[in-house]
């Protein structure tokens, strides 16, 4: 039997219903809240409802506790972005459902001088340590790899860019699966005006170790608000796959997402 989709779903859903009455962020603020590469600290509370799984009929979850800080080393700029997720996966051919801690994940990118102050652009390493709480929630491999990042500010009403990565295991338990994956999201957001936008950014993954991938495609709404020196984001966005290969891959989701950004 269908599970229905978790309380978390539904709390983010009536957040962004209630937010839309309140005070919206101005014209600025909603360009840059969607910026991965903004020059402020950020924690992002983000889910995955995964409706179906491709040959399976079970559902599942997973979660993401996100931070990021920009710091300096010398005369150079970097964006640190650290993501634990909670993954809540069925298991086995029991069909169990496993939940817990999943695999951490960092990296950091130094901010090129675009010499355009709306267009960002970030580059560097990224690692990945084999942290879950149970075998089934991880990898059990240490990998590391590459991030790329591009968003593009320019115009107040539709801002646009990319997050492109790829990761190789290096080291772990001898017994599983190497890890050799890459990863394209998209970002499109449309501004609607008083802080409301539309927004499209799934993740269109690859492994390169089974030549298993799922594109899905995506469009969902959000609502910014600045109150004092924090600017707060919350979104709903269904996704849906146009394209999979492989045991696991979502079918449908919904990504749903609670942002703050500290203005310094």
């Amino acid at each position: 039997m269908k599970t229905r989709p978790t309380r978390s779903v539904l709390a983010a859903a009536a957040l962004l219903l209630a937010t839309s009455a309140v005070s919206a962020a101005p014209d600025d603020s909603a360009a840059q809240a969607n910026n991965p590469l903004a020059n402020m600290t950020a924690f992002n509370i983000q889910d995955y409802y995964i409706g179906d799984l491709t040959e399976s009929s079970k559902d599942a979850n997973q979660g993401w506790l996100r931070f990021a800080k920009p710091f300096s080393v010398s005369d150079t700029k970097w964006l640190m972005r650290a993501s634990l997720p909670i993954n809540s996966f069925p298991t086995g051919s029991n069909g169990n459902t496993e939940t817990g801690i999943g695999d951490f994940n960092v990296f950091a990118a130094y901010l090129l001088d675009t010499g355009n102050p709306a267009v960002s652009f970030g580059f560097g390493p990224q690692l990945t340590a084999p942290t879950a709480s149970k075998d089934e929630l991880g990898s059990e491999k240490w990998s590391a790899g590459f991030a790329n990042v591009l968003f593009n500010a320019e115009s107040a009403v539709f801002q646009y860019g990319y997050l492109l990565t790829w990761q190789h295991s290096f080291a772990g338990e001898g017994d599983r699966a190497d890890v050799n994956t890459g990863a394209f999201q998209p970002f499109l957001f449309y501004q609607l005006g008083g802080g409301t936008y539309l927004r499209a950014a799934p993740i269109w993954a690859y492994n390169f170790e089974n030549d298993d991938y799922s594109v899905p495609l995506g469009l969902g709404i959000g609502q910014v608000i600045k109150s004092d020196k924090t600017v707060y984001n919350v979104f709903v966005e269904p996704q849906y796959s146009v394209a999979d290969e492989g045991a696991g891959q979502p079918q449908w989701q919904i990504f749903l997402g609670f942002n703050m950004q500290f203005l310094q």
